[in-house]
Parts: C-alpha cells; structure tokens; sequence
C-alpha cells in the first residue's frame, strides 16, 4: 500500500479497530481474568489492522469469503482446544504453576475468539452490503447487553451510578441504559466511515430501527434480570416446612463470577461482635442426611433440630440452641433480603427469627431480627473434648457419621492424622484440624471443575486433582471426619470477611459470599464451624469495598428516620455553587482541549489525508499558522491583498493565495493539484515564519488553542 494512501487509510481504520476492540473488553470483562481481556482486544486489534491494512491484501482478495471464515473457525477451534489442553493437562508436565496455567489457558481463549470473529466481521463487511450493519449489531449488543443486564433489584458495577441514583431517588437502570444508549455515537463513528455517502441514509436508518426495538423491548418486557449466584441453593422461593434437594448440588462451571458483587442482603448488627477467625458466617441450612449417593437436607426426625427453617410470621426459635453460653455472647442483627431466599439465615448458631416492618418494601424483600449466640472461645477450647450428643438417639448419632461406601477415605484420614502428636492422637479436634490443614496446603480453589456428575463427587476431588471450591472441600472434609467416627455436616450460607464492616454497623452481603462449610458436633458445644481454605486459587474470589452501599443500605434498613437523615447529608442545597464551579471548571477544561484538538488537527491534516481538494486543507494550514504569529485577514479583506500583507513574513504566501484561487476557481493545472507540490509550499512557509518570527512570538502562538479562530 503507498504511503500517501496508508496515512488516509489510518484513520478510519483505527477509530473502527477501536470501536470493536472496546466491545470485545466489555463482553470480556465479566467473563474472564484481565489477561484474557487483553488478549481480546489484542486479537481483534490484530485482526483489524491484518484484514484492512492488507500485510498482504492480495493474498486476502484471493480467497473467497467462505475460506476466510472456514479458516477463522479453524483457528477458533484450534484456539479453544489448546486453552483446554492447558488448564486439563497434569501440571507437572507442563512445568508451570496452576494460576499461571489458568491466566495463560484464558489468554489463549480470548485471543482465539476476539481474532477469529473479528476476521469474519470485517470479512462480511467488506464483502456484502449489509456487512457493515453485523458490525453494528455487534457493537450494540456488547454495549447494551452489558449495560442493560444492570436491575434495580441487583445494583451491580459500577455502584458509583447506583449510589447516585438512589440517593436521589432515581432507578439506577435509567441512568445505565442512558449510557448504553451513549454507545449509539460509537456505532456512528463507524458510519461515517462508510465510502458510499449514499448509504449513510440507509445505515442510519436501520440503526434508528435497532434503537426503536430496543426501547419497545424495555417498555413491553422490562431490563433483563442478572440471576444471582446460586451455586448452592441459598437463593429461590422460600420453602415450606422442609427442604428437599431438588438438584445436584455441586456444579461443573467455569472460572467466571458473572453477577458476583450483586448485594442479596444487608446485616445490621445491634450488638457489636469480632468473629474468631476473620469472618462471619450466616447459617441457612446443612446437608446432614446421606441419601445413598451424597448428602442431603434431613428428613430423620431429631436430627438438625438447631437449624429454624421457616421465615418468622411473628416468632420461630431453635428447638435446639447452643450449649456452652459462657462461652457465647448474644447477638441482635437486622436482616434485610434483597432477593428471595428459601430460608432464614443467621449469624453462626441462631436462636431466633422475629418479624420487623419492612422499611422499604421497593428495596427489600423481606426484613426480620436474628439472635443468635456467637462464639467467643479461642480454638484452644476444643482440644480435649468428646464429640457427639448424649441425647440424640441412635438412628441420629448414624446419620451423622455415614458416608460412601469407599474405603479411600478412612485410609486417607488415618494417613492424615499419623503424624499427629501422642498427646493429640486420639483428640476430635486435633484429627479435624489436621485435615482441614491438609486440604488447605493441597487443595486448589477453582470453579472450573469435571466432578459434578461423578458417582461421588466429592471423592472425584478428593483423590483426583484435589482441584474445585467450596461445595467439593466441604462435604470431602465432611466424609473424612465422619470416616474416623466424628459426627460432622455440611452447613451452607454465607461467609463474608470481618474487614468489610469498615468500623460500621452494617454489613454488606453478595453473592460472591455464598459458602459451604463442614461442621463438627462437640458435646455441651454444639455445631462448630472447622473451614478449610485452599493456599492456592485460579479465580479471584475478592470483592472491591463499598462502603457508601453498604451505609446507605444499612440506614435504609435501621428505619425511615435515619435513612432520611443520611439522605440529608448527601442532598446539597438548590444552589450548590461548587457544583456549578465544577461544571465549570470542566467544561472549561473540556473545550481547552477541544480546541487543542481541533488546532492539531486543522494544521496537521494536509500531510495525513490526500483527498480531492488538498489546495483549501493546505492554504487553511498556512492561515492557521499565521493567525497563531498575529497575523490574519482583516473583516472585508481580499485574499491577495491579505497575501500582500503577510509577505513580509512568509512570501511564498503570494503564490500559495495565486495557487489556491487558480485551483479553487476551476482553472488550476494538473502539476499543481499534485499533494506534493502543496505540501512543498505549506512546509517552505512554515520554514518562512521560523526564520521571521522571534521565538517568543512563535511560542505564545503555540500555546494559545484558540488562534485558528481567526482565520478567515
């Protein structure tokens, strides 16, 4: 490609490699690690710059439309299985660690994707008429889809726009489908791209079409609702009297935490409490019962008689509370739901649930008080004590200690607790802490997992590749403790790290917060939480703060008068002043560097793009550049009197003015319509006004964005 033509071509080139490139990261981000973000817009950058710049462009022309995109399928598939092959593969052979395994397999993916659909976009674009209007669809499903998934409900990324709104009384979805609809400028850009002018109408036209259906769509059906992370069955209908497991609670997913900072509750805590091992944990229910193939919600009278599996109408308790209340401090929260659950949950070992007004009914869908008896005894406490309790029946006492009939587990277990010291040889708590010890130093924390439709999955992690999360460690932990006589049951909530308090009342739960844990029975104890946490993790299962949410959800919860008084300390007068200097200040900034831009762009455009009329680009360059020295044409002036004047400075301005009339009125000649020759004058002036103007003068004409607006 000649030069002249590869600086025209640049442009529109890039703007449209931007456009797609940032679609990409937007699909991107929610699905993948950052490497595999970077890897997509790298691919699709690749691939646009490839296909349009033409490395080869006949190479390209020669192959049909069909082989180009067979050929990016190909690609694809071959990108896929390789990403596969290195997540899959035993990690002593590659020779690298899991996480670095797992960034580079996601990497290869995305890059695999980005690249090949890329290829086949533009492929169809620049074969078809209607190529150009797939790009757009695209584009605008990658905006919209993302943006319109965000729910009043399910106030998501970026909470800065859900504070705002709801402080205001505002729906945040308005304000992010606003900014969806912003997109529209990006999609216009592409365009105006477009070579045949006569189908811009067309173009535009159909993209009016897609806007229109949108907003019908969203006036008819709503914004699409995000679901939240239900993983292990805390969120759904409230149930009745009894649970019963109506899916296979583990899953084969992916290493994605789609919706994973969506709120489902807010804890105000009456009573301030610091948990034992940095977290609090909210009990919902357990899986106690083994049913032949895994363990289940109970249905054998007496046995999780702790649990208090109804939503209060006035006020339930525990028909088996805690022992040890030394040991216990009481604890009062409020519990606001902000999506249904199909049980009550409480901080660990609840007492009681108690209706309470609900607040907000648009907010929340269900407020009641927890108490429960926390506890306050130091781990140390447990050593030495017997398991198990004197007044379950037998049936109870064999429910708690069956598992699946595989010897692996006893064998492992003993294996475990060899080393274990004389003097804690035969101690429960010893032999648990030892083996949540042994799965925190091997196993590995991934959502990523092929154990789900196993026979038993949780023996498929333990003896396999010790690689899946929460639900896999819990019940492996619980079977190993129950393979050496320990009474032991899987307890499923939430786990949210102390830290997120921030010093407040309020505690912010989500989704990502969704546990399971293994619980130990000790006797005049009660349930007690012993929770692995594997040192090694392939996804990250971290949260950002936030703190004004979780305040302003919390005061929303507390009642009508604090909320109103937080309201007040965020709503500003009607004349906020700073706010207007603000605006001020920004829109000042703002057109500052607009007319940088745009001053850039007036004198540097004649030696980037060569079109049809390089005489008005070229002679609006050198006006520009004198009117930044002072010297412009006055109101009323004629060009070549002008020329006259400003000859003294730059005089080859005379034959440019001669030049530029000549071509402007139709009777310029074939050499000098030549963008060589125009640019020779436009650079021979320039050089003129360096050797004629003092440095300062030039300088001051340099800084000052705002000169080209007095070229006439």
């Amino acid at each position: 490609m000649e030069p002249n033509v590869l600086r025209e071509k640049i442009l529109p080139i890039s703007l449209r490699a931007g456009i797609i490139a940032s679609s990409f990261w937007i699909i991107s981000i929610s699905m993948t690690v950052v490497s595999g973000s970077i890897a997509a817009v790298c691919g699709c950058l690749l691939s646009c710059y490839s296909l349009d710049l033409g490395f080869n462009r006949a190479f390209f022309y020669k192959l049909r439309a069909l082989t180009i995109i067979g050929l990016s399928i190909c690609f694809l598939i071959v990108g896929l299985v390789l990403a596969e092959f290195l997540v899959s593969t035993r990690i002593d052979i590659l020779s690298i660690d899991p996480i670095t395994s797992f960034t580079l397999s996601e990497a290869i993916k995305w890059l695999a994707i980005s690249s090949s659909l890329t290829l086949t976009l533009r492929t169809i674009a620049q074969r078809t008429s209607y190529g150009s209007i797939v790009e757009i669809v695209f584009v605008a499903t990658a905006f919209v889809v993302t943006l319109a998934a965000h729910r009043n409900g399910m106030i998501h990324r970026p909470f800065l726009i859900g504070d705002f709104a709801l402080i205001r009384g505002l729906n945040p979805s308005s304000i992010l489908m606003a900014l969806g609809c912003g997109a529209v400028i990006s999609l216009s850009a592409l365009l105006m791209t477009e070579k045949n002018h006569k189908r811009l109408p067309y173009h535009f036209s159909v993209l009016g079409i897609l806007c229109g259906s949108l907003f019908i769509f969203v006036k008819l059906f709503g914004i699409p609702t995000p679901t939240s992370t239900d993983s292990i069955g805390l969120t759904g209908q409230a149930s009745n009297n009894t649970n019963s497991q109506q899916d296979n609670p583990f899953r084969d997913g992916e290493n994605e935490n789609t919706d994973k900072e969506a709120p489902v509750a807010v804890v105000v805590f009456r009573d301030d409490y610091e948990p034992l091992n940095g977290s609090y944990y909210f009990r919902e229910s357990a899986y106690s019962e083994f049913n032949g193939s895994m363990l289940d919600y109970s249905t054998t009278e007496g046995m999780d008689t702790d649990l208090i599996k109804q939503f209060p109408s006035d006020r339930n308790e525990s028909e088996a509370p805690p022992l040890a209340e030394d040991q216990r401090k009481t604890i009062r929260t409020t519990i606001g739901i902000l999506v249904p659950h199909r049980n009550p949950f409480g901080l660990e070992s609840p007492i009681a649930y108690e209706s309470k007004a609900n607040p907000n009914n648009l907010r929340f869908h269900r407020t009641y008080e927890a108490y429960s008896l926390a506890p306050e005894y130091n781990f140390e406490y447990l050593l030495g004590r017997e398991t198990g309790n004197e007044e379950w029946p037998e049936e109870v006492l064999a429910e708690y200690l069956m598992l699946p009939d595989d010897e692996r587990y006893r064998s492992l277990a003993d294996e475990i607790t060899r080393n274990l010291k004389p003097e804690y040889f035969e101690d429960p708590f010893a032999k648990a802490w030892a083996i949540k010890t042994y799965l925190d130093e091997n196993g590995i924390y991934s959502l990523k997992n092929e154990h789900a439709y196993e026979s038993d999955p949780a023996a498929s992690f333990l003896f396999g590749d010790l690689t899946g999360y929460c639900m896999h460690f819990s019940f492996a932990a619980t079977y190993l403790f129950r393979s050496l006589g320990i009474p032991a049951r899987v307890g499923i909530g939430y786990s949210v790290p102390a830290a997120n308090r921030a010093g407040g009342s309020a505690l912010l739960i989500q989704a990502i917060h969704g546990h399971a844990w293994p619980e130990v029975y000790f006797k005049d104890i009660g349930w007690v939480i012993i929770d692995p946490a594997a040192q090694q993790t392939l996804v990250d299962m971290t949260t950002d703060p936030q703190d004004s949410l979780q305040q302003l959800l919390g005061d929303m919860l507390r009642n009508n008068g604090s909320f109103e008084d937080f309201l007040e300390s965020q709503r500003t007068s009607f004349i906020n002043l700073e706010l207007i200097r603000n605006i001020i200040q920004t829109l000042v900034i703002g057109l500052i560097i607009g007319a940088y831009i745009t001053k850039a762009y007036r004198i540097m455009i004649p030696s980037l793009i060569t079109g049809n009329k390089p005489h008005r680009l070229t002679y609006r360059a050198v006006l520009d550049r004198l009117s930044a020295i002072g010297v412009h044409r006055r109101f009323g002036e004629s060009r070549e009197r002008f020329a006259s004047r400003a000859s003294d400075v730059a005089p080859s301005i005379i034959g440019l003015t001669e030049s530029h009339l000549s071509y402007a009125l139709g009777d310029g000649h074939a050499e000098k319509s030549r963008p060589s020759n125009w640019q020779e004058l436009n650079e021979m002036i320039q050089r003129e006004i360096i050797s004629n103007i003092k440095p300062r003068r030039r300088f001051i004409g340099l800084v000052n964005p705002f000169s080209w607006l007095l070229t006439k």
